[in-house]
Parts: structure tokens; sequence; C-alpha cells
């Protein structure tokens, strides 16, 4: 998130992608590189836009529901607990949170952690849950270098309004999919999705052309025809009447 950008698309934009599906899906949001001086105003607005979250089954109107199972629950919830003691703050917590309803559902409310060690277990493994981390950085390259150094490479987005740090970013970030001022930024099913590095298995995409080739078996023919002159011969096929 550069200094010139949106705060609000970008607040927006973090609590949708960050905890629509609990967070349990491969291109949620799960850190938010934010160049200062901008951190404390965008957690602010995401802050405020997550105490409006209802978390709840689904049959009453609700924006988030339970997480898939008991023990992904403690496990999302114990990246929490570690962030605390690696010296990162919990800005809004979701553990313990109570659901009417179903006290005895899975439940891990939207949490929001702040400057997030990057050293942390909590920064270099995918939760796979709501938690949302901010990590703070002095500027665009230390920004870069974080994401190109990490072992993961599926999807990332830059916000701003600047159109020659997007083209820039666009062209030296090392992800197999990247968005501007898009924060999921998965392509329309013509194009590929997948990512690089670690984020990605094999040596081709899941759809768009290298799908297709995929699921194409090829058959090669080179042909080399004679002068029709040299005469027929009957080879015995049938002949049409």
């Amino acid at each position: 998130v550069l200094p010139d950008a949106d705060l609000d698309l970008v607040a927006d934009s973090a609590v949708n992608a960050g905890f629509g599906s609990a967070g349990e899906r491969c291109m949620a949001i799960s850190v938010v590189l934010a160049v200062e001086p901008v951190a404390d105003a965008l957690i602010q607005k995401v802050t405020e836009r997550m105490a409006a979250l209802r978390v709840g089954d689904g049959t009453r109107g609700t924006d988030m529901g339970p997480l898939i199972t008991g023990a992904h629950r403690d496990k999302v919830a114990g990246y929490v607990d570690v962030a605390a003691a690696d010296g990162a703050e919990v800005v809004v917590d979701g553990r313990g949170i109570e659901v009417d309803g179903d006290p005895n559902g899975f439940w891990v409310g939207p949490t929001l952690v702040d400057k997030v060690p990057t050293t942390s277990t909590v920064y270099t493994e995918e939760i796979f849950g709501p938690v949302l981390s901010v990590v703070r950085v002095s500027g665009y390259e230390e920004g870069l270098e974080l994401i190109n150094s990490g072992q993961f490479g599926n999807g990332t987005a830059i916000f701003t309004n600047d159109g020659g740090a997007a083209r820039r970013f666009q062209r030296e970030v090392q992800v197999g999919m990247v968005g501007v001022n898009v924060p999921i930024p998965v392509p329309v099913a013509y194009h590929s999705f997948g990512g690089w590095k670690a984020s990605l298995f094999g040596d081709a995409k899941a759809y768009g052309p290298a799908g297709l080739d995929f699921f194409t078996r090829e058959k090669a023919v080179t042909t080399r025809w004679l002068d029709p002159s040299h005469g027929g011969v009957d080879l015995g096929f049938p002949q049409n009447s």
C-alpha cells in the first residue's frame, strides 16, 4: 500500500479479501505491507470496518462463518498467540468470540495484528484463517524485497494512484498473479491461474491456454506428397458410389 493510495478502497479491500470465507481460501489477503506513513490511518479504517462484521452460522444474515474444524480453529488461534509472543500488537482479537445460537461452533472472529516481525511464523507461514497481518515498511523498495524474498508467489497487489509505480511493480515483482488496486488478482478464465515458486506445482497453470494444453493429446504429422503424375493404383479402399 503506497502513500498515495485511496485508503478507503484499501480498507474495504483488506476486509473483504482478508475475512471472506473466513480467510480459508488460497487467494485470501493475509499480509498488508503498509508503506509509511499510512499504517496508522489504514489500521483505523480497517478496524472500523471490522467492528461491523457479523459472525454467525449463515442462517440469519452474517458476513463470516466458522472455520472448517475444531483443530484448525485451535491452530489459527495459536498463530495469534505466537504473534503476541513475537512482539506484534493484536489490534483486534478474534479468539474466544461468542456467537449466539452456536456456542460449540469452530469460531475465530476477524483478527488484526499490527507490527508483525518478518521473522515470525505469523508472517512466514500461511495461516489460512481470518487473521490479517500488517507489516510496516519504509518504502517501495523494502516492500518489493520482502515479497520477492519469500518462498511463496501466488498472488499480490499494489494499491496506488501512480501509474509509473504500478507498471514498475508489475515488472519487478516475482509473483504469478498481480493486481493493481484489485485485492484478489484472479484473472478471467482465459488467462492462466496460478503462482510462482512454492505456490506452483508442476510446470503448467490450472486453466487458460496452459490448462487446455494439459488436457490435450497432441499428434504431430509431417507429410510429403508425390506428384500425382506417377499414376494411380487401386489400394482396395471402398469407392463412393
